[in-house]
């Protein structure tokens, strides 16, 4: 079933009010891999009235009133992905497109959206609680660097006035907060549920402190000290508030909810999606998001690849949980009674998609280690079993034409992987879309070692495992320039590279873009790595950067 955003809606479900209303940068497409969607589906199963408002005008009041006020609370996502990463490019050009907007029109989302649409929300309905979440909101809880401004900014907690900010992976935080909210009618006793960050006058006694706005503004050191300690202790097994003061408040981040266990998993991707854009925005123009995941298959949630530009680590943990196979095969029986099903399921993954199946007893009861799972080798208790993904696929297969992995894999786990890995690189092409398409990022030792990526010797041996056994299908590199230790000495190894062991042109290259939360963009703003103190050249100029990526593509 679709979710109301229209008052002639909620009356056709019987539904006077909503308890509460989901207001995005993205239209609304009824699909799981849509977070505001996933979340509205998994209150409604729990006894709740939920509404969703995409895109709404911010200049009056005809979107953000159309349902009425919710009896709980709006919750605010900035959508799928980050606005600022959805407006601009990485030279800082707005984009003319957005694949989540009907038509793709390039205007529909502000810059910002999560603090736009919470000022949008109070100008019409005073005193409602705002709860805000989404990767936008997730990533900038404490305070952080914002390379579109260039600045350090506050906790956007504090920026967009909201009562609590749900960081990571929202369906069970949300939940308590609005049985909590049904139960006493008041935020201010909602406080102690995880997953959330709050404010307060007055400083938490037995909380981690990290230093200030203040301090980290006049001294990079710290900042790195802060974001240190953050990605350490942020992990819902030790159990840690965390706080930091920013002018005369404190913010404070409870400890991380614990991931959904398999059975929730496996229910919540069953949920009665409609896999189809909603009619209200379907009629201003199709919505390409929808065309690339409309048949596909989320099995895993989670990823400790721990890959320094990479958000989903910050947003989603280290912690793996996966599906069921029986969940799977019940989804995949929705797929074929669907109209527009033509027989190939289009991905089966997540995150990373061969890390399905896995599970690492330090990190399920003591919590993440300090060091890297995969870097500067893989650890032996991230080691994967491919042979359970093999038989997932090959059960699915007995079900429809086709089945790919379009997600992406990581080919050093594949290598560790002394059992199967080689049979997993043979019968890999049959799961192929096309060429295969795999992330190396760089060639030189010193970028990857800062991106915490296995070395090019690897992509290369895999590289050549994978087209020995793929008839008349390749490798794929994907690749990234402008990263921090990258001078033009660094990407002229990469383009002497791909010359000689690529043999071709690549257009699959991407400038670096300084995001929120990420231990890249921590590097780029400090010139320091945090986690190791080393000094690291950054290259900020953009005509330079621009320069770098034209270098690998001429």
């Amino acid at each position: 079933m679709f979710l109301p955003t229209t008052k002639s809606e909620m009356k056709k479900l019987g539904w006077k009010e909503l308890d509460v209303i989901f207001v995005t940068g993205d239209a609304y497409i009824d699909h799981p891999s849509m977070g505001i969607s996933l979340l509205g589906h998994y209150l409604v199963s729990k006894g709740f009235k939920v509404g969703i408002i995409g895109q709404p005008d911010v200049n009056s009041d005809v979107d953000i009133t159309r349902l009425g006020r919710p009896r709980l609370f709006f919750g605010i996502s900035g959508g799928n992905v980050d606005s600022l990463v959805a407006n601009y490019t990485a030279s800082l050009k707005k984009r003319r497109y957005d694949d989540y907007t009907p038509s793709s029109w390039g205007n529909k989302r502000p810059d910002r959206a999560v603090i736009v649409y919470s000022n949008l929300v109070k100008r019409y309905f005073k005193g409602i609680p705002i709860v805000i979440g989404g990767i936008e909101a997730s990533l900038r809880r404490f305070a952080h660097y914002d390379w579109w401004a260039d600045k350090l900014r506050k906790s956007i907690l504090l920026d967009a006035k909201a009562d609590l900010l749900v960081y990571g992976m929202g369906e069970k935080t949300v939940l308590e907060i609005a049985k909590c909210m049904e139960k006493y009618g008041s935020v201010g006793k909602c406080k102690d549920i995880r997953g959330i960050v709050w404010w307060t006058s007055k400083k938490l006694n037995g909380a981690v402190e990290i230093p200030s706005y203040e301090e980290i503004l006049n001294d990079k050191i710290k900042y790195n000290e802060a974001f240190k300690k953050l990605t350490i202790l942020t992990d819902p097994n030790k159990n840690l508030k965390i706080i930091q003061k920013q002018d005369t408040r404190y913010v404070v981040q409870n400890s991380p909810q614990f991931p959904l266990d398999r059975r929730e998993f496996d229910n919540l991707y069953l949920l009665p999606f409609e896999r189809e854009v909603h009619p209200f925005y379907l009629k201003y123009g199709n919505v390409k998001a929808i065309e690339t995941v409309r048949f596909s298959i989320t099995a895993v949630r989670g990823c400790y690849g721990m890959c320094a530009f990479c958000a989903l680590t910050q947003h989603q943990t280290t912690h793996i949980v996966s599906r069921s196979k029986e969940s799977i095969l019940e989804e995949v029986k929705i797929l074929k009674r669907m109209k527009k099903f033509k027989g190939t399921i289009t991905d089966v993954g997540g995150p990373t998609a061969n890390m399905y199946g896995v599970d690492c007893s330090i990190r399920r009861f003591m919590g993440q280690c300090e060091r890297f799972c995969l870097f500067e080798k893989p650890c032996k208790n991230a080691l994967v079993d491919h042979s359970i993904l093999l038989d997932l696929l090959y059960s699915i297969k007995k079900e429809v034409k086709n089945v790919f992995i379009s997600s992406g894999i990581r080919h050093d786990l594949v290598l560790a992987d002394k059992n199967f890995g080689e049979i997993f690189i043979k019968e890999l092409p049959k799961f192929t879309p096309g060429q295969l398409k795999l992330a190396p990022e760089h060639s030189h030792e010193k970028v990857l070692r800062l991106m915490r990526k296995p070395s090019i010797e690897k992509f290369l041996q895999f590289k050549k495992m994978y087209e020995s056994n793929a008839k008349k299908r390749y490798v794929i590199a994907y690749f990234i320039v402008g990263h921090p230790g990258e001078s033009f000495k660094e990407n002229n190894h990469l383009k002497k590279f791909i010359r000689k062991e690529l043999g071709y042109k690549p257009q699959q290259i991407q400038i670096f873009t300084p995001t929120p939360g990420t231990l890249s963009t921590a590097i780029y703003y400090t010139g320091f790595d945090p986690l190791t103190n080393e000094k690291v050249y950054i290259e900020k100029r953009l005509s330079i950067r621009n320069k770098m990526k034209k270098n690998i593509m001429i």
